[in-house]
């Protein structure tokens, strides 16, 4: 009988991890020092999938299955879970958070199946504290992912109590508004601290605002930087095509080439901004 991929790529694992012969860096590692490469394998596969490139995608996808099975590995050698207890608890999980599919149709629409889905999960959590302090709207929202993207969860919690704001506007003034106590900082010379807090607030309400209008800042941010360097490259090409470099540019000359860069962008049906 042919070995099943799955099987073949444990088995590769095990061995690189075998003392008797195994991989020195693989023996090496652990949970801590394997996490960074999982996050930046995740974002990886993000930018396969954005550049449509499928071949790219089946790629960076093994690499990150390769990340669960490294983890995988070093928690049978622990004697905690291995591999087929993760799939058994992922599968597991999925059923038990789409009862609309494995148990009931109860004619929800997606919006209605998502706000189900956050309402599983909060019994979930109410679970795993067993008799401690209730737990709080915000609990379980992982500190360790992109401080952008935690900002979007935890106003999605809140939002989900009414703490909202209820119009795109109002986050507007709200943003102004900050912008201003940032300002007035500048001006008295305020200290590190207090500008690095009042920026903060100033990009928490941009996420806000990207919330409330159905836009995932963290691709916003991505494509306001694809722009950028699209722009600024124009600069260098324009610059070296007259024999100069853009340390030896004026701010004016440079700011006329990036004009002229959302011109020719706006012209060739590519947007501006």
């Amino acid at each position: 009988m042919t070995e099943k991929p799955i099987d073949r790529l444990l088995a590769i694992m095990a061995r690189l991890r075998s003392p008797d012969g195994g991989c020195p860096w693989d023996l090496e590692q652990s949970f801590a020092t394997i996490a960074p490469y999982t996050i930046e394998e995740a974002y990886e596969v993000a930018e396969a999938i954005e550049h449509g490139d499928m071949a790219q995608l089946k790629d960076e996808l093994g690499d990150l299955l390769f990340q669960v099975v490294f983890y995988a590995q070093m928690a049978r050698e622990n004697g905690d879970f291995d591999f087929d207890a993760i799939a058994a608890a992922i599968a597991d999980k999925m059923v038990r958070r789409h009862p609309h599919v494995f148990v009931e149709n109860d004619g929800r629409d997606s919006a209605g199946q998502v706000e189900a889905w956050e309402e599983t999960k909060a019994r979930e959590r109410a679970a795993k504290a067993d008799g401690a302090a209730e737990p709080g709207i915000l609990d379980g929202v992982a500190r360790t992912l992109p401080p952008m993207t935690r900002a979007l969860k935890l106003q999605r919690r809140a939002a989900r109590v009414g703490f909202d704001w209820d119009r795109p506007e109002t986050i507007l003034d709200k943003l102004a508004e900050e912008a201003q106590e940032i300002a007035e900082e500048i001006r008295s010379d305020a200290p590190f601290d207090r500008l690095e807090d009042e920026m903060g607030d100033v990009l928490f309400v941009c996420v806000n605002l990207a919330r409330k209008l159905n836009v995932d800042p963290e691709r916003a941010l991505k494509r306001a930087n694809t722009k950028f360097e699209r722009r600024f490259r124009h600069i260098e090409t324009e610059l070296k095509a007259s024999g100069r470099t853009a340390e030896a540019a004026t701010l004016d000359e440079m700011e006329a080439l990036w004009q002229a860069a959302k011109t020719l962008e706006k012209s060739g049906g590519h947007g501006g901004g």
